[in-house]
């Protein structure tokens, strides 16, 4: 068959590609080394407009292959747009002194303490168009003075720095992060943050803090312990009382998309409601005769999820999750089905239009991945005979958890292995004894506690959701106490996971037998995923972190210090050992303050301590010179790496090549872009 031929075979089922034309365009300009310019654009729009002529006259069955390329051509222009339209400032230099700013979300750091956006900001002895216009600090150190709450205008003395480059070439690029977040400045404080304005007490978003503090401590008041901590996360997105241990336990378990307010959560709180609603109305006869019941059930459950939004925080994955129920809900408005490819890939458009930079992030790539899979494999369900299905009708209900627990695991397991590093070896044993409950017992029971509190018998309904949440919670400890529980999974090359959802893609979207095509990419990105080769000595950006490969694991010059480097070339290794363990591997030569390691037949020296000056002439005869320090004058023909270089490279892997070593900066692979200049 021709390639047209097969194209006009797929009529009626190429929507669904719209999306992945687009996020085709988004992600080629993600990967441009260089910022696209004014000549750029134009020869893009150029393309586009030439592709928009072709599919108006060049032929009816031709015209999808050139809306697809307008469609791609349209997301780089997208992408574009959109990391210009939210530049802003961004610090320059390290900054410590004094800092005013309004609070617009607090939440807590990677650390487990609390942390403050900024608006508003005014930084001491700085011009007014160089400070950022939003920035982010963690409060360290006694906090007593102040009860953060949105709208508040504070003082404070913070150390402030520049977004960071990612810790090594290709790793997690938190500068582009920052960069679309609006944030110009990240830093901490450690002296007691004060109030200098109280926040204005008719500001919506202030109520909407308030009523949200006051129901998870109403909630945590109620449901002690790590139950009720579970609980207000799930129903208002206030984590604060989690300990670390549990949220570890959920993550080894793969049960800690359940703390998460994204898709399943939303999914169940409008299911649950739009059936409670148009099963209630359908119990009285004048009104199931009437009046459309099924649409006034959408509406209602519409606006319970509004609301839940709105209660939960509204972070971007809430947001995405809002985004498709909406999307199911205004299908069966419109006599429509709700839960199809088309309302999906709607979704998803809708998603990448207004985000665009969505669609690097892991959370827009698991939620669509799983709902995907989900929507193709049960649509697919329905075609089969029915003696495949020839099971006890109390069967049924648990039949479709297992396929749809199963489906969605498979579906998100590379994502989710490719960006925390770790797959969780019984995550389907745990999902498929946990998932059931949350739909049956834990967010019913949240919607019966909301109903009864006007009456003062909340407490009913949270009791119920305690039991529940206290099973989830053990579920989770046994299955990440298990031998063997947790996979620790080597960092991707970047083009592993593009490949994978194509081929991926292809299998759930193509219609006919070519569709079993799209196991050949998925192979070719588990194959190149599995020869992925991890640097043979890394090099932070400040140059006081080395750590050396070795059949060991990855041995580091330091015990501690640069913590969170340090954590993400171990998990990039796929090495779930923490800093002060790496230190102990064999791995360097050498006395402290002048530590030798040899990669590829050349040496290097790390440079440090008392005398670093008066070492640097005898390294520089050896081979490469490491100093976490500024090298005014080198000796000629040094291969240095001091402060001002390694400033310049950013954070360098070294890999074993045909000549010798061969050193790639983290900086140098970025390239110039909006949030690299």
């Amino acid at each position: 068959m021709r390639p047209l031929d097969a194209l006009e075979a797929q009529r009626g089922h190429l929507f669904p590609w719209v999306p992945v034309a687009l996020a085709f365009g988004i992600g080629g300009y993600f990967a441009l080394r260089i910022e696209p310019g004014g000549v750029i654009y134009a020869a893009l729009a150029a393309v586009g407009l030439l592709s928009l002529v072709l599919a108006r006259w060049g032929g009816e069955r031709a015209a999808p292959v050139f809306l697809l390329m307008f469609l791609a051509v349209l997301g780089v222009g997208l992408a574009g747009a959109r990391a210009h339209m939210v530049g802003a400032p961004v610090l320059k230099f390290r900054y410590y002194g004094a800092v005013e700013g309004r609070i617009i979300a607090v939440d807590r750091s990677l650390s487990d303490v609390p942390r403050l956006t900024l608006d508003r900001v005014w930084l001491d002895r700085m011009p007014a168009a160089k400070i950022p216009e939003k920035i982010r600090v963690s409060l360290h150190g006694p906090q007593d003075q102040l009860q953060p709450q949105p709208g508040q205008t504070v003082i404070l003395t913070a150390n402030l720095s520049p977004p960071s480059a990612p810790s090594e070439p290709g790793g997690f690029d938190f500068q582009r992060r920052a960069w679309f977040d609006g944030l110009g400045a990240v830093g901490y404080t450690r002296t007691p943050v004060l109030l200098w304005a109280p926040a204005d007490e008719g500001r919506a978003g202030l109520l909407v803090h308030r009523s949200r503090m006051a129901l998870s401590q109403a909630i945590r008041d109620r449901v002690p312990g790590d139950a009720g901590a579970f609980a207000a996360a799930i129903l208002t997105g206030d984590r604060s009382a989690m300990s670390r241990d549990t949220l570890q336990t959920l993550r080894d378990s793969n049960l800690a998309h359940l703390l998460a307010i994204s898709g399943l959560h939303m999914g169940l709180l409008t299911g649950f409601i739009f059936a409670g609603v148009r099963y209630g109305l359908a119990l009285i006869p004048p009104v199931a005769l009437r009046l459309p019941t099924k649409k006034i059930a959408a509406v209602v459950a519409l606006m319970a999820g509004a609301v839940y939004l709105a209660l939960s925080g509204g972070n971007i994955a809430t947001q995405r999750a809002f985004i498709m129920v909406a999307v199911m809900f205004v299908a069966v408005l419109f006599d429509r089905r709700a839960i199809t490819l088309r309302a999906v890939a709607l979704a998803a458009v809708i998603v990448l239009v207004m985000e665009p930079e969505s669609l690097t992030e892991p959370g827009f790539q698991m939620s669509f991945a799983a709902t995907t899979a989900l929507v193709a494999v049960f649509g697919a369900l329905r075609d089969w005979p029915e003696e495949w299905w020839q099971a006890p009708r109390w069967a049924r209900p648990i039949l479709a958890v297992v396929i749809s627990s199963a489906v969605a695991g498979a579906a998100t397991a590379p994502v989710g292995a490719a960006h925390f590093n770790q797959i969780a070896q019984f995550g389907l044993l745990a999902n498929l004894i946990t998932v059931p409950l949350m739909g049956l017992l834990v967010i019913p029971a949240a919607v019966l506690a909301a109903c009864l509190s006007p009456f003062g018998l909340a407490f009913i309904g949270l009791e119920v959701m305690r039991w529940g949440i206290l099973w989830i919670l053990g579920v989770a400890a046994w299955v990440a106490g298990l031998e063997g529980a947790v996979w620790p999974v080597v960092t991707p090359v970047a083009p592993v996971l593009p490949v994978l959802a194509l081929g991926m893609l292809w299998l759930f979207l193509w219609q006919g037998r070519v569709r079993f095509a799209g196991v050949l990419p998925v192979l070719a990105g588990l194959a190149m995923w599995g020869m992925t080769e991890r640097p043979a000595l890394l090099i932070s950006e400040g140059g006081g972190l080395v750590g050396v490969l070795t059949p060991e694991g990855r041995a580091m010059n330091k015990p501690r210090g640069e913590g969170f480097v340090a954590r993400s070339w171990l998990e990039n290794d796929g090495d779930r050992a923490l800093q002060d363990q790496a230190f102990a591997r064999a791995g360097f030569d050498g006395a402290r303050g002048a530590l030798r390691v040899q990669v590829a037949g050349a040496a290097f020296l790390h440079i440090s301590g008392r005398g670093w000056a008066d070492k640097i002439a005898d390294g520089c005869t050896a081979g490469w010179v490491i100093v976490p320090q500024k090298v005014a004058d080198a000796p000629p023909g040094c291969q240095l790496l001091d402060r001002i270089k390694l400033a310049q490279t950013g954070a360098i892997a070294v890999y074993p090549g045909d000549a010798g070593p061969r050193l790639i900066g983290a900086k140098t692979l970025s390239g110039p872009r909006l949030w690299t200049q």
